[in-house]
């Protein structure tokens, strides 16, 4: 089968442009056991913030789940392009179920990996078919990759480089007859890239077994955005600095440093005696603003700074992710990008 690479197909960093961002609406009580009625105020921001620079298409399981969905955002005073789509879901992580998008100079084409819920944790039958829905829906190709892969596990900046953890790509439990050298090469076949950082462990709390998307970020090509723990008993201090030191061990394709920028973690959030994969890196990138998780007062206000710093040409939007948080996943889970077309 022809791959994507061979036809010229490349997957882009996400602040390149964007001609809409896909969601599913959250429903899975389980979950946000206790929360579920938190969850929908603060998810409608989100969309309300996405709706402003870009179309925005939201899977729903009902024409009931709609018109909840359709109050929700309206009371978020959401407006602008926003389209509903029956496509069933058994959650709401659409980087993760969602297809991932590639371009070359005449289309855009969708990759369906594998899904199988992070390590087959949880229920998982609807999700895998959002991919080839979302493809069909924009009239687009799908290719279909031989290996299981979250959207959340990867992160690229557009010009051949791909970062991503052993903890997720190399875990049994997601392609154990495959080595690190054949899941790169379905990597570069699928997504176009040619080099690989590879990280280590993700922060506690993670179910999803490291996801970059919780570590460390590209802002652009040459410049890498990881959190760091300034508070050596906190057990996720010698994972990120260990981290820390492979990215400052890195190089580009040309030979140089990568500039590293440090992001700090917020105070531990726990709810129920469970530590939460709290995170500033879980940040998502849309045509004109930076969306970024919120869990206190001071270092949100850090966060933000930094950030600024590194897009100043987006407005950087925080909104309060503590309900959010408790499923496990923040405002980058949430969400996946559809480029536009070259």
């Amino acid at each position: 089968m022809t791959t994507p690479r061979e036809l010229g197909f490349r997957m882009p960093a996400e602040w390149e442009p964007h001609a809409s961002t896909w969601l599913s609406w959250p429903h899975n009580e389980k979950s946000w056991p206790g929360k579920i009625e938190k969850v929908f105020p603060a998810y409608a921001k989100l969309v309300a913030a996405l709706a402003e620079s870009e179309p925005v298409h939201i899977n729903m399981n009902s024409p009931e789940m709609e018109k909840q969905a359709r109050t929700h955002l309206k009371h978020a005073g959401a407006a602008g392009e926003i389209h509903f789509h029956q496509f069933p879901t058994n959650d709401a992580w659409c980087r993760d179920h969602g297809a991932i998008f590639v371009v070359n100079d005449q289309e855009l084409a969708a990759v369906n990996w594998k899904y199988n819920a992070w390590g087959g944790k949880y229920p998982h039958d609807l999700d895998d078919e959002i991919p080839s829905q979302m493809a069909e829906h924009l009239g687009i190709r799908c290719f279909d990759a031989p290996m299981v892969l979250e959207g959340g596990s990867i992160e690229v900046n557009g010009q051949g480089l791909l970062m991503t953890t052993e903890a997720c790509l190399l875990h049994p439990n997601r392609n154990p007859d495959l080595n690190r050298e054949q899941i790169e090469q379905y990597l570069s076949d699928y997504l176009n890239v040619s080099e690989f950082l590879w990280l280590g462990d993700g922060i506690v709390g993670d179910d999803t077994d490291g996801h970059i998307d919780d570590l460390a970020r590209f802002v652009s090509p040459e410049t890498i955005v990881t959190t760091v723990e300034t508070e050596p008993d906190d057990p996720n201090f010698e994972i990120l600095h260990e981290n820390l030191d492979r990215l400052k061990n890195f190089r580009t394709a040309a030979g140089k440093a990568f500039d590293i920028v440090e992001l700090p973690m917020p105070q531990a959030v726990v709810w129920e005696r469970e530590r939460l994969p709290a995170t500033y890196a879980n940040f998502y990138i849309s045509n004109e603003a930076v969306i970024v998780p919120g869990y206190d007062a001071k270092s949100d206000e850090i966060a933000r700074g930094i950030l600024q710093d590194l897009f100043p040409s987006r407005k950087i939007v925080v909104i309060d992710c503590i309900d959010i948080i408790w499923g496990l996943g923040a405002f980058h889970c949430l969400t996946q990008q559809v480029p536009a077309r070259n």
